[in-house]
């Protein structure tokens, strides 16, 4: 992640306050960051925006008390980001064409929503971006892809990666490696609490209460990836250091290698892939 005391952003828009966006706005209202300008929040509830206003540098609007809600959100800002729900979107990039500034970088936090797409109905003096955040944006430790569309210009790119990294770490990709992106990053985080929900009740079945299953396996998890991270040692390496020859750990290891779990996670992604490129095409 970058050092967010000098992180300096012009204004955004966010339109759409899901969990994402949420996610993504903890970021940008960090102690830190500065977005010049402001951040303009839209969202369906007049309930929710009030919950967001006193966020710092916030200004929310609820698109039921005012109709124009999104094209005031826009108008003047240099960041526009798209999300809400993928279904919405055509009709949100519609309603707000024409109240973009030129020059505007528009980025999509819709999943399966291509590129061509928001370029085929936005005018042409604006950029678009394509990103992938995943949920952990929320502890702003994300995983976030970005492809940059025809119109997009490195320095758009940079300004993107700037925004995502309040929230974690950026990947820059070809949008055709995107949706592949998805299946490890986007999904990643499931598979790491199906791993964990697993595990737990192994130590369940063990004798363990839930209480001290859950402390063993998440302080495992939790110290596991510090471990990776911070040694910079690549992952086969550390599980050899802790799989002594003709030890228990080995024995457990030769069970999960017996399961082909590399085959297991090829596949698993690969149904994954595949359910991305069908929603994309719908």
């Amino acid at each position: 992640m970058t050092d967010t005391q000098n992180v300096t952003l012009p204004t955004i828009a966010l339109l759409g306050a899901g969990s994402m966006g949420r996610a993504i706005l903890t970021g940008l209202v960090a102690p830190g960051v500065t977005v010049e300008g402001g951040i303009r929040v839209t969202n369906r509830s007049e309930a929710r925006a009030a919950e967001l206003e006193p966020l710092r540098g916030v200004t929310a609007y609820a698109t039921e008390k005012d109709a124009a809600a999104n094209r005031l959100a826009v108008d003047g800002a240099a960041i526009v980001l798209v999300a809400v729900k993928p279904a919405m979107v055509p009709d949100l990039l519609r309603e707000i064409g024409a109240s973009l500034t030129p020059g505007a970088i528009v980025v999509s936090v819709a999943a399966g929503v291509t590129i061509d797409t928001f370029e085929s109905l936005l005018p042409d003096t604006v950029s678009v971006v394509r990103s992938m955040p995943n949920t952990p944006a929320i502890v702003r430790k994300a995983v976030t892809g970005i492809s940059g569309g025809t119109r997009a210009q490195p320095d758009d790119l940079a300004l993107v990666r700037a925004l995502f990294e309040t929230v974690g770490e950026v990947v820059e990709v070809p949008e055709s490696q995107l949706d592949a992106l998805s299946t490890i990053s986007g999904s990643g985080p499931a598979y790491v609490f199906y791993l964990v929900e697993q595990l737990t009740q192994a130590a369940i079945g063990k004798g363990f209460t839930a209480e001290q299953a859950a402390q063993l396996v998440n302080g495992t998890f939790l110290g596991a990836s510090e471990l990776l991270v911070t040694s910079g040692e690549d992952p086969a390496e550390l599980r050899r250091r802790v799989t002594s020859p003709g030890g228990t750990t080995e024995r457990a290891i030769q069970v999960l290698e017996s399961a082909h779990l590399a085959d297991l996670f090829a596949r698993a992604t690969d149904a994954a892939l595949a359910r991305a490129r069908e929603l994309a095409a719908s």
